[in-house]
């Protein structure tokens, strides 16, 4: 069996230590990569898809479009602010809703990972795992996310309304035509946010592999942390 020293470890960053990659099999650096993405990617659905996954982190809290932001500003001043709030609310719900239906999807490119893969993680920036995910599941999630989000908005009796005024200024260049219908933009906020939760398991497993769950992570991630 090659050792990683040979093949994997000539490759990785130059932050790496090759005296703790000596001990690690090529196997042994794949199956940890794959347990890690898949160890983060689970860590990831779980805190996004329940009640404030979204609405209640900042930094992935689904907006209206900023294209749309005059219009919303208007509603607030006619007295229909709550129904303006409550869209937001909902648009993110639909998002909540959507992601853990990304599981299974995860879990299965985790377990697909090649060796080729693998040296793309181990010499890649520090988001290399998370980029992985983005190029191997965001056109099969967005399929799973859309119908989910449909669903999920048609009790919101403002979509319809969204949709109307999107695309009217969408005509006129006042809303970007991918912002112009609701689930749609839903839908591809809610694959951003999914993506930055998994960002944030791989920076943990990156900055303390000690407090991985599995031995093959620790021993993978902590020598490359030497």
């Amino acid at each position: 069996m090659l050792r990683v020293s040979a093949s994997l470890a000539a490759l990785v960053v130059s932050s790496a230590s090759a005296a703790g990659l000596d001990d690690i099999t090529n196997r042994e650096a794949v199956n940890g990569l794959k347990q890690a993405l898949t160890n983060g990617a689970q860590a990831a659905v779980a805190k996004l898809g329940k009640e404030n996954g979204f609405y209640g982190d900042s930094r992935i809290r689904i907006p209206l479009p900023s294209s749309m932001k005059s219009a919303e500003a208007v509603m607030h001043s006619i007295g229909m602010g709550k129904q303006a709030d409550d869209l937001v609310l909902r648009m993110n719900r639909a998002a909540e809703a959507a992601v853990p239906q990304a599981k299974p999807l995860l879990v299965d490119a985790a377990k697909k990972m090649t060796v080729q893969d693998a040296k793309g993680i181990l010499t890649g920036g520090q988001d290399s795992a998370t980029q992985y995910f983005k190029r191997t599941t965001s056109e099969p999630l967005a399929k799973q996310f859309k119908p989910i989000v449909v669903k999920a908005m048609a009790k919101v009796k403002l979509a319809e309304k969204y949709d109307e005024i999107a695309a009217s200024g969408a005509k006129f260049g006042l809303v970007k035509e991918e912002d112009a219908n609701l689930e749609d933009y839903v839908t591809r906020k809610a694959l951003d946010g999914l993506f930055v939760g998994i960002a944030d398991e791989e920076k943990k497993i990156r900055e303390n592999p000690k407090a991985a769950a599995s031995s093959i992570v620790k021993k993978v991630f902590g020598a490359l942390a030497k």
